[in-house]
């Protein structure tokens, strides 16, 4: 619950200073503009920003539509593929905690889950599971469950439990559509508002870089690639770390060298380790990996060995094996 409590406040936070703020320091800022000056805009750049503007919402608004709408036919059909292709392995839930509230009508539990991967190797997982028949007591410590796990690795779920079934809930859909539908009726109405009351008769001639049809979706479009910088620099992991986990051989690599790259996140050092290790074909492979290392964890840098996964069919692609337990 703390977890998506601090992921909620900080979304509204960064929402805050991509929308609201940028709003009122413009027109702050432009609240005793002098009129007179618009004739002498340049009309061209201006339409150059409005064209700027569109472009940056219409990138946005077609990233909300494949996520909140287009996502659920996708996955709903890899579901289908899943139940018909899917690999059957048996987990063991290792440890099953109970996080929906005491009212709620289904029991919704985080799992973690130790099976093997499509090349055989344990590995451990967690997971959100609703219980909808939560009188059967079937996601208890030390019990199993039969999964399927996805052979395609590039889309999502990478597994599922054998008993689930694909279906598109309609509310849940009508209530994306709806959503997105305000919000590109918002931006319409904000285009259209922007115009009647700021173009005195001269047209777009008011637009420039710093107003907020352009500093808004700019800075949306920066917070999606900020964070997905900041997760690849924590963790060290890249776009296939799932893919690594649920395909990759656990080795040990032999732990050659430790540096410091001279980079800090949040005060805590990016490391930089040399690794040597032997795959499954006894080919030696040397590999590099940066990643950032807490103050609590710095004896890693002391180890002889390491854990790590790699990916069989290219065994230079290589994670950590403690950071891919984070993986959910």
């Amino acid at each position: 619950m703390k977890k998506h409590f601090a992921i909620t406040f900080w979304a509204l936070y960064l929402l805050f200073f991509a929308i609201p703020f940028p709003m009122f320091m413009y027109y702050a800022i432009n609240s005793e503009f002098d009129i007179s000056t618009l004739k002498d805009k340049n009309p061209y750049l201006a339409m150059g920003y409005v064209v700027l503007s569109l472009l940056l919402w219409l990138i946005l608004l077609i990233g909300y539509f494949q996520k909140w709408i287009v996502q659920i036919f996708i996955t709903k059909s890899t579901l289908e593929k899943i139940k018909t292709n899917g690999v059957q392995r048996e987990a063991k839930i290792i440890s099953a905690v109970k996080i929906s509230k005491p009212k709620s009508k289904f029991t919704t539990y985080e799992l973690e889950l130790s099976f093997k991967n499509l090349s055989n190797t344990e590995i451990t997982h967690k997971t959100i599971i609703t219980d909808s028949k939560p009188h059967e007591r079937r996601f208890e410590a030390g019990k199993k469950l039969n999964l399927l796990l996805n052979r395609d690795m590039k889309r999502t779920p990478h597994f599922i439990i054998a008993t689930t079934t694909a279906t598109v809930k309609l509310p849940t859909l009508i209530l994306r559509i709806l959503g997105w539908t305000i919000l590109t009726i918002a931006i319409i109405a904000y285009y259209v508002f922007s115009y009647r009351f700021e173009s005195y008769g001269m047209g777009w001639r008011f637009m420039c870089i710093g107003h907020p049809l352009i500093i808004c979706p700019m800075t949306l479009l920066f917070y999606r690639y900020l964070v997905q910088f900041i997760f690849r620099k924590i963790t060290g992991l890249n776009d296939d770390a799932a893919v690594i986990k649920f395909k990759g051989i656990r080795t040990q690599a032999k732990l050659i060298r430790v540096s410091q790259t001279g980079t800090y996140i949040n005060e805590q050092p990016m490391m930089h380790f040399e690794l040597e290790y032997t795959d499954q074909k006894h080919h030696v492979h040397k590999k590099s990996l940066k990643k950032v290392i807490g103050f609590l964890e710095l004896d890693v840098t002391k180890k002889e060995h390491i854990d790590i996964f790699y990916l069989p069919e290219n065994p230079a692609q290589i994670a950590f094996a403690k950071d891919l337990n984070n993986i959910e």
